[in-house]
């Protein structure tokens, strides 16, 4: 009979140089993967960011991310930046301002940012098990909203963009913003001679003419310039110091005319400030998530819904998508999961999650087409990284409606209500479409819904055990499923 030795201790000496090589393996083989979150203005990045920090580093409730499900993540941590030339994300500056009695939003993303978390996980793999405890690098890739729409710029010329321009100026939405502007371009001949103060004076019209249409209807979008409605440190750059002229059907005009200096200007702007930002960050993403805000347009009408579907199929004509796998590290670096997700899902009653997915689905079909053309596995999601309601049925008459309970922000409105930013209050939020090609025809009337920014949950301290409380979500564990899971195989 043949008896079987027990393996040796993991304290046997004669295993520690076996671990330590293991180790040592681990290290130079730990991949990264960079995820993109981008998104157009409000959509929710910074919390989407923050939501999927905190619930890996602390442990959240995460039911449906198969490799937390199943126990396999050992533990997750933020590793120090990894790229000295980029900003890191403020990950502690927004819980502070979630800890805060009452608590805050964190701040809108106004520059490119980054963060790196290491997840230390154990391989469904028998044999990167028997190396140990496995490791993957997870780079976050933050950027304002506003510079995504400058990515289709470098599709068209500066003829094509003046047109495009002008003809979105004079959208019923715009016409009164663009006024001022529009009254200048009246007095411009695109070929007269290059002239500075002419040039300073058409983009500071331009530009306010951009920031008082978002700020009047934040689900406005725009061809770009993003930098014209965030410029930074570009602010007075000959590279804003240009505007969109009226050219005619058919532009012409002399080597030394005032339109042929705005159209070098144009192709400076994409030059020294799009393509780079193009080529060092956003072509270097493996996978993304698309945060957008549907329920906003929804709110304003058909006319919003067919704008928002315009701005997102010009933005992901330039993604750069493909199958790949983790060894892909190797070589150049495509897409090859696409997540779209629909957010503020807890502004509406869960009955209606399904509908929201649906509509989003609708707006971006094209888009969704091209990318599942090139093998790239597409997704799309209603969801909420932060859930800031909880959901009850209010009698009405003698009808139950489905209704959210939570704290709308100070100075919200519903009729002739105005809250105080400290009274809870319930909300019937409306009823979604059940075609959802009709949120999509223009000229449609407003859906009738009724949405107010609800203040976010408070982060609480730390409890007896050193433990906080996770942060509540919706579907953000199907969300990190959907991007995750398979590099944590």
């Amino acid at each position: 009979m043949s008896v079987t030795s027990p393996p040796p201790a993991l304290d046997d000496p004669t295993r520690q140089p076996w671990h330590r090589a293991g180790a040592l393996l681990s290290d130079m083989m730990t991949p990264t993967l960079r995820l993109g979150v981008t998104g157009l203005s409000r959509a929710g990045k910074t919390i989407f960011i923050t939501a999927l920090i905190r619930n890996l580093v602390s442990g959240g409730r995460l039911p449906f991310f198969l490799p937390e499900a199943e126990g396999r993540i050992e533990r997750a941590y933020l590793e120090p930046q990894p790229d000295d030339q980029v900003p890191r994300f403020d990950y502690e500056g927004h819980l502070e301002d979630l800890a805060r009695d009452p608590p805050d939003w964190p701040e809108s993303t106004r520059r490119l940012s980054q963060v790196r978390i290491t997840i230390e996980y154990r391989s469904a793999s028998a044999l990167r098990r028997a190396l140990g405890v496995s490791r993957l690098n997870l780079d976050v890739v933050d950027y304002p909203g506003e510079w995504l729409i400058d990515l289709p710029l470098l599709e068209i010329t500066y003829e094509q963009w003046c047109a495009e321009a002008v003809e979105q100026a004079l959208a019923p939405r715009r016409q009164a913003h663009s006024k001022a502007w529009r009254e200048f371009l009246a007095t411009v001949d695109p070929n007269a001679p290059k002239d500075e103060k002419i040039a300073q004076r058409g983009a500071q019209l331009f530009a306010e003419y951009l920031k008082a249409a978002r700020a009047d209807d934040h689900v406005l979008h725009t061809t770009g310039p993003g930098r014209f409605l965030l410029p930074g440190d570009l602010e007075g750059s000959p590279l804003l110091t240009f505007c969109p002229l009226l050219l005619g059907e058919k532009p012409s005009y002399g080597r030394n005319s005032l339109a042929a200096m705005m159209a070098r200007r144009f192709e400076s702007y994409k030059t020294h400030v799009v393509k780079p930002f193009f080529r060092d960050h956003f072509s270097r993403l493996d996978r993304q998530i698309v945060l957008v805000d549907v329920l906003g347009p929804l709110n304003e009408g058909g006319d919003a819904v067919v704008d928002l579907q315009r701005a997102l199929n010009a933005i992901l004509r330039v993604f750069r998508i493909g199958s790949g796998n983790w060894l892909t590290a190797l070589f150049p670096r495509r897409i090859d999961k696409l997540l779209f997700a629909a957010t503020k899902a807890d502004h509406i009653n869960s009955s209606s999650h399904d509908r929201l997915e649906a509509i989003l689905r609708v707006i971006i079909d094209r888009a969704m087409g091209r990318a599942e053309d090139t093998g790239a596995d597409v997704g799309v999601q209603a969801l909420a990284a932060l859930r800031a309601t909880r959901e009850t049925d209010a009698k009405v008459g003698n009808e139950w409606l489905p209704c959210i309970v939570g704290v709308p922000m100070p100075g919200e409105r519903i009729g002739d209500r105005v809250f105080d930013g400290k009274t809870e209050a319930a909300v019937f939020p409306g009823d979604l479409q059940a075609n959802p090609r009709n949120a999509l025809k223009p000229g449609a009337a407003p859906a009738g819904l009724h949405f107010v920014r609800f203040r976010p949950p408070r982060l609480m301290p730390p409890g007896i055990d050193g433990e906080s409380p996770p942060l509540p979500h919706i579907r953000l564990d199907r969300a990190l499923n959907f991007l995750l899971s398979d590099w944590l195989a």
